[in-house]
């Protein structure tokens, strides 16, 4: 087993997780068997009770694993499918030597951090790095480990130590080490400072690891004896220190990080110098990243959140939407609206933010409403989902979206003016949504439904079994602790929200569809799972998708040069699927207008045309 460790100096947000996911692909396409950890040195068991504003999203695993974000980018990158164990956290360290040592296993041994949560750290680190995570037997070749935080904090202290051990124990061909670093900008003349990358990689050097190639961000390439000079104090040939630039977008790393030859640098570390000239980035380059860069068609979607001041708190969703965006052949023009501005409440007190939510959402080619929690701002996504209902607008629901969706049905269609979810409203004598009953009212952590769940189509003549092509069922994954009431599902139907989607039992909700009329409604599809953790580049989540070819009027095209569903197999088990080429299977791109050409219009929504300070897969 061959390792990369990515650590991270100066501050924290430079890009560690992409520059990991990066070296995962060139080493993927140099034809080696790459799976990767994130080591995040918080107390926290996992990241399932942290705020969004915080950490940003909570990536979810198959196996159900509530992970940090950086394993969605690992996904994404790769095309892998990660467990839990994936992520390590201090957390679940400590709560496994305290087991042990519970159960006796130290032999009446006092417990310490050296060397019982070092050899903890290690054996995890080991263990997990054998698991093959492409769906294929077999041990993987590489494993990319990324360690989170910056390079002197004292929280990181015991896996640094461990690191050390490890790199030790394995030998140093078997090890590569990369350390990411920051290069500022300062002064009117714009002179590239290097004294803050010299001082984190002394104290990396101080505490046992000497990187065989530093990534420096900057703004700007770096200045030719700006390299020379890092080389120099830092003790790192000249040609291994990369220059990280801002690039036009995140899939552009890959290509940054190949123009100097870091897959050779690396490659040569470990011993494997033989795989560099198999190299082959032209799908990359060509499917992904050009392509992204000559879109032109706009699609203009508005977001309806709560979290909206961190972009990463959606981070998946929007990279499903730049996903489907690149597979309809149209340009991404994401506009965030507050949900709470949408209240009547809200013209009282800030009237001018009221107006200018309102108008993103009239100007909006489709309606967006992802997940969250909490009564904040519901009634807003409440009226986002009438809005678009009534005014045919397309619109995409995810799990709080669902049932935002239902709840607005039952009061606006059915007449049930105080409908509502046990959620916001315990007493309501209406209840569209209710808590699961299965659920604890006691624990928070990794108690809600989570992980990979079978959703069983009703109906083959469904929108969401043409758009994945699928005749029985459909494999998602899951994040919730409330559902659709049962008891109020016969209802809804007959006023025309069909429930195209259930759970294996039929009693729980999936996917709802506004069911086919004369008037006809371009796009109304709300999910409870979460679509946008499985989506990848040339792979696009088929609602998604959907949602994006009916935003840009393309849909019945799209539609109708599609083969009848296929049916689903009869294996019961989640797996995960075979990497995939990058080619965009099963679209028929000059039946939804291929990349368009017609408007060079408005620009990409946030996170389309990223510098690498903020991207991610």
């Amino acid at each position: 087993m061959k390792y990369v460790l990515v650590t991270g100096g100066v501050v924290s947000g430079l890009g560690k997780g992409v520059t990991a996911s990066s070296i995962g692909v060139l080493l993927k396409n140099c034809g080696l068997r790459v799976t990767s950890i994130k080591i995040d040195p918080y107390l926290n068991i996992d990241a399932g009770t942290m705020s969004p504003f915080e950490h940003g999203e909570v990536f979810v695993l198959d196996d159900g694993g509530e992970v940090d974000l950086d394993l969605g980018n690992y996904e994404r990158f790769l095309d892998i499918t990660l467990t839990r164990d994936n992520n390590l956290t201090t957390g679940k360290v400590y709560q496994s030597v305290l087991d042990r040592e519970r159960r006796g296993d130290y032999l009446g041994k006092t417990v310490q951090v050296v060397p019982h949560i070092t050899d903890a750290i290690q054996d995890w680190i080991q263990r997990v790095a054998h698991i093959p995570v492409d769906g294929r037997d077999g041990v993987p070749d590489v494993c990319v480990i990324e360690l989170g935080g910056t390079v002197g904090d004292i929280e990181s202290s015991p896996f640094v130590e461990a690191l050390r051990q490890f790199h030790f124990k394995v030998g140093p061909n078997n090890m590569c080490i990369v350390h990411v670093s920051l290069v500022p900008i300062i002064g009117v003349v714009g002179e590239q400072k290097t004294k803050p990358t010299q001082h984190s990689v002394a104290v990396l050097r101080s505490l046992g690891l000497h990187p065989d190639l530093l990534a420096c961000r900057c703004s700007e390439p770096l200045d030719d004896s700006v390299r020379g000079k890092l080389a120099l104090f830092c003790q790192v040939p000249p040609e291994n220190v990369l220059t990280m630039h801002d690039v036009s977008n995140i899939w552009r790393v890959p290509l940054l990080m190949q123009s100097q030859d870091a897959h050779k640098t690396i490659l040569r570390v470990l011993g494997l110098s033989g795989h560099a000239d198999k190299l082959d980035m032209h799908g990359w380059k060509t499917q992904i990243a050009d392509r992204w860069d000559s879109l032109k068609d706009p699609v203009k979607i508005a977001m309806i959140g709560k979290y909206t001041a961190l972009s990463d708190a959606y981070l998946s969703v929007i990279k499903a939407l730049q996903h489907a965006c690149m597979a309809a052949g149209m340009k991404l023009q994401l506009d965030w609206v507050e949900a709470q501005y949408l209240e009547p409440e809200a013209k009282e007190t800030d009237a001018a933010k009221y107006e200018t939510s309102w108008q993103q959402v009239r100007a909006a080619d489709g309606v967006l409403v992802p997940g969250g929690f909490g009564n904040r701002g519901v009634e807003g996504k409440i009226l986002a989902a009438q809005y678009a209902r009534e005014h045919k607008v397309p619109y995409l629901g995810i799990c709080l979206g669902m049932q935002v969706a239902v709840i607005e049905f039952a009061r606006n269609v059915l007449g049930v003016k105080d409908a509502d979810s046990t959620e916001f409203n315990p007493g309501t004598p209406n209840p569209a949504v209710v808590f699961m009953p299965e659920i604890s009212t006691k624990h928070m952590g990794g108690t809600m439904r989570l992980g990979g769940r079978r959703t069983v189509l009703q109906s083959i003549s469904c929108l969401t079994a043409k758009l994945y092509q699928k005749e029985q069922y459909i494999d998602e994954r899951h994040r919730h602790r409330y559902e659709v009431n049962p008891e109020m599902v016969p209802q809804l139907e007959a006023a025309g929200l069909m429930f195209v989607g259930k759970d294996e039992t039929g009693e729980r909700m999936e996917v709802v569809e506004l069911q086919e009329n004369p008037s006809g409604h371009p796009f109304y599809a709300a999910a409870q799972f979460h679509p946008e953790f499985k989506s990848r580049p040339g792979r696009a989540s088929p609602l998604f998708l959907g949602f994006i070819l009916a935003s840009g009027k393309r849909l019945n095209s799209y539609l109708t040069s599609r083969a009848t569903p296929q049916p689903s197999p009869h294996s019961t088990p989640v797996k995960p699927s075979p990497a995939t080429s990058l080619g965009l299977e099963g679209l028929n791109l000059s039946a939804i207008g291929g990349s368009g050409s017609s408007s060079s219009g408005a620009a990409a929504g946030s996170g389309a045309s990223q510098a690498l300070f903020k991207g991610s897969s």
